[in-house]
């Protein structure tokens, strides 16, 4: 299967000023795709708070390295907004994590582990549910990477882009196929339903 990669434009959120200017331009689509991604600890009973908050409209990914500004003011505000709906994966566990960096109340969120039920899609994670979707495959060689570096790399950046991205995606994918009922769900030992 080809490779899926995010397609727009890329901006690591590294101040408090950034992160302001970056939710004041997210606040303003209507749907965004959300993921977040913590450094991986090799060491028994070791755990780290979650490093990057990855926040993807269509044409931009913000980065938000939480490691150097914490959750800020204004990333919690558009968390809680409930005009902005938030799409992501195992949003049950990121936002447990994100709670350990600071209170906040998450509003009109999406989880697509839920929300691909009715279309028969047993699988639930994002590399399945995005390769039966689009034919594409979202490489995971950087999700062990240590996502507190000083400086994320290019693989990095494209990796974490690309999975919040891939949340939206799909949502919009699912969306559009209920709107024209253009699916079919097989059932397991059967023919197709129809």
């Amino acid at each position: 299967m080809p490779k899926a990669v995010f397609p727009g434009e890329i901006h690591v959120v590294q101040t408090p000023q950034e992160a302001e200017r970056a939710v004041a331009y997210l606040k303003t689509c209507p749907l965004l795709g959300i993921d977040s991604e913590t450094r991986p600890s090799f060491t028994k009973g070791q755990t780290h708070k979650v490093a990057l908050l990855q926040i993807a409209s269509e044409e931009h990914c913000f980065l938000f390295r939480l490691n150097l500004t914490g959750l800020t003011l204004p990333v919690i505000l558009l968390l809680e907004d409930p005009r902005v709906v938030k799409v992501g994966l195992s949003l049950k566990d990121d936002f447990m994590m994100l709670h350990k960096r600071a209170p906040f109340e998450q509003r009109s969120c999406i989880e697509l582990q839920e929300f691909v039920r009715p279309f028969g899609i047993q699988d639930k994670s994002l590399q399945k549910i995005y390769g039966i979707l689009f034919g594409r495959k979202i490489s995971k060689s950087q999700r062990l990477s240590n996502w507190e570096a000083d400086v994320l790399t290019i693989s990095q950046q494209q990796y974490a882009a690309t999975d919040a991205w891939a949340c939206l995606n799909i949502y919009n994918k699912l969306q559009e196929l209920k709107r024209t009922g253009d699916f079919e769900i097989e059932a397991e030992g059967e023919e197709k339903l129809e």
